[in-house]
């Protein structure tokens, strides 16, 4: 835990009682603050009580004493209306404020340059998150992975100046933190999301953009036009590394194929091969593992000593115009660039390192996970695919003999802007609620089984996989849909269909994700 010291005895409201709630009323106390905390549940008051957090009604308490709100994100702070805790607030003139926004103060405390890397996005952020987390890892770094991705940032170690910061953050945590300057900001894309939280696209967008406008190095994603926008702002005060799915793009890190490349108008350099790397598959993931790419290189002046760096082996001209603003880093540091930098050998094996390490990454649970293999057959848990536009990602990574699971608590639209990718799925099982309505947009397009549940669903969709001649084979669950019609939740669905999948005779299974 960081004890958040910034805030000593000083009187300090808390609300929402949540996981990241309490680790933050607890890290107040333990630095010395004054707590009140609330919560609008009885069941999270209760809990935070057996825990030892002071509780206060903050309905009938003096905002006046207070120096601080600290607001769980996920309390509305602006729409569809702000929380009652809000308007309190900022009548009494309290700052609003969250818990990366204490991790950034203690960080400023402690170890200011300590590398805190700051991923967000519409989608892939937690990908590219445990990806990034992963790199640093196999390059024995001591990281320290948390925020959005399930470990509040405050339940991590203290800040270290050796301690590297890989964190996961939500627009609603960016939008309660306003001091957040990361060394390095990573954006990944902008589609339209959460707009019931942040009221129109414009500010959804621009609280996005705030991470990486306001981050010391900023590596955006250019494939979408919101952030092409973003990354052409930037470019006009300093240099952006910005990275491409597009096979047209040819600057920056993009994708030549199915390897990682950085190009400039003087040179190109292939970073990393993806063809081979399953925990990446799909053009989404290129983009993760271009984003963690484009991360390295913008850390590129810090990471000497270290086994890989993707910039070793850049003409001086421009490993000047990159490390230029790591000045300060490589002078406290005392990097022996111009000694390292132009050693064949060397690159290679920083090249052979970064390749060992991203091939080693197991990839995430839930998140186009492969469970394991019969024979040609791949069996896919996708069950973080809610809707339709993620299992849109699943769809495209396999060109046919696709054997698709889908089905539960449809969203808006349900499944009707797949239809491109109809003629991939050799067969279709529904399970759950929306079966009737999918059954519905499917028919005439591909052949469907009405299958009810995810068990009978496993069972054909394996016999059937089994009978194809097809070279790989996928039995892909990827429901475009909620869980809670059958399940409580994604993660408990996937688990669900791991199971069913450790049962079939004879599958060979592989390590579980992280």
């Amino acid at each position: 835990m960081i004890p958040v010291t910034t805030y000593a005895k000083k009187q300090v409201a808390v609300f929402g009682l949540g996981g990241s709630g309490l680790v933050t009323a607890k890290a107040l106390m333990a630095g010395g603050a004054i707590v009140s905390a609330w919560d609008d549940g009885q069941g999270a008051r209760d809990a935070a009580a057996k825990e030892g957090v002071p509780l206060v009604d903050l309905t009938t308490a003096k905002w006046k004493s207070f120096s601080a709100l600290v607001l769980a994100p996920g309390v509305p702070l602006t729409h569809p209306e702000p929380h009652w805790t809000v308007a309190l607030a900022k009548s009494a003139k309290v700052p609003i404020i969250g818990d990366v926004e204490l991790f950034c103060r203690e960080r400023a405390k402690r170890a200011p340059f300590c590398p805190f890397i700051a991923i967000t996005g519409t989608n892939g952020k937690s990908t590219t998150t445990a990806l990034l987390a992963h790199l640093f890892k196999a390059d024995d770094r001591n990281v320290q992975m948390g925020g959005n991705i399930g470990t509040p940032v405050l339940a991590l170690e203290p800040p270290h100046s050796a301690s590297f910061y890989v964190i996961e953050l939500s627009s609603f945590q960016i939008d309660l933190t306003p001091s957040l300057k990361p060394t390095v900001g990573v954006l990944l894309n902008v589609t339209p999301d959460h707009l019931d939280r942040h009221g129109t696209m414009e500010n959804y967008s621009t609280i996005k953009e705030r991470l990486v406008a306001k981050a010391e190095q900023s590596c955006v994603g250019v494939d979408d036009e919101i952030s092409e926008g973003i990354a052409r702002r930037i470019e006009r005060r300093r240099y952006c590394y910005t990275f491409s799915t597009s096979q047209d793009y040819r600057k920056g890190y993009h994708l030549a194929g199915t390897k990682v490349r950085f190009e400039t108008d003087d040179m190109k350099e292939d970073l990393v091969d993806l063809s081979a790397i399953r925990s990446l598959r799909g053009e989404h993931n290129g983009q993760n593992a271009l984003a963690a790419a484009a991360a390295l290189g913008a850390l590129g002046g810090m990471l000497w000593p270290a086994r890989f760096n993707p910039f070793i082996s850049l003409d001086a001209s421009l490993k000047r115009r990159l490390f230029e603003d790591f000045s300060d880093f490589q002078t406290r540091m005392k990097l022996p660039r111009d000694k390292v930098m132009n050693n064949p050998a060397a690159t290679q094996r920083r090249r052979d390192a970064l390749q060992a390490a991203f091939a080693s990454f197991p990839g995430l649970a839930h998140r186009m996970e492969e469970i394991g293999r019969l024979g040609p057959v791949v069996f896919i848990n996708d069950s973080k695919a809610t809707n339709a536009d993620s299992t849109a990602k699943a769809l495209a990574t396999w060109d046919r003999d696709i054997y698709w699971i889908a089905g539960g608590k449809q969203k808006e639209g349900g499944i009707s802007s797949l239809a491109t990718f109809f003629p991939r799925v050799a067969k279709a099982y529904l399970i759950g609620a929306s079966s009737d309505d999918f059954a519905a947009t499917l028919q005439g397009k591909t052949e469907i089984v009405r299958s009810g549940t995810l068990e009978q669903a496993v069972a054909a969709a394996a016999a059937d996989a089994a009978a194809s001649t097809g070279p790989e084979p996928v039995v892909l669950l990827s429901p475009a849909c909620a869980s809670y019609d059958q399940f409580k939740n994604f993660e408990i669905r996937g688990d669900a269909f791991r199971n069913l999948v450790e049962g079939l005779p004879g599958i060979e299974l592989v390590a579980r994700s992280g």
